[in-house]
């Protein structure tokens, strides 16, 4: 339940990202996945193509990197740090 619920939100982000920037389509999302995220890059993938089925951001490349460090501030999120869009 948890991985989903981290998708709907990435996903409702990266939409927002791309309708303010005018965009007809997501191309490329760049993700940092904490060390206490319960995801792997492939695990992470798998997930966002299933939640962004239907949306503009079906079909784009994914780029996850695992921070290995459990002491960061961030350590059990999934952050979006880059959307690249096509407009």
């Amino acid at each position: 339940m948890h991985d989903r619920a981290v998708m709907r939100d990435l996903v409702a982000h990266v939409e927002q990202t791309a309708k303010a920037a005018g965009a007809t389509r997501v191309t490329k999302i760049e993700v940092q996945l904490g060390a206490l995220s319960h995801f792997t890059p492939a695990h992470f993938r798998e997930h966002f193509e299933d939640a962004s089925r239907g949306t503009v951001a079906e079909g784009a490349d994914v780029v996850a990197e695992l921070d290995a460090d459990v002491h960061a501030e961030r350590a059990r999120d999934a952050v979006l740090t880059s959307v690249e869009v096509e407009l």
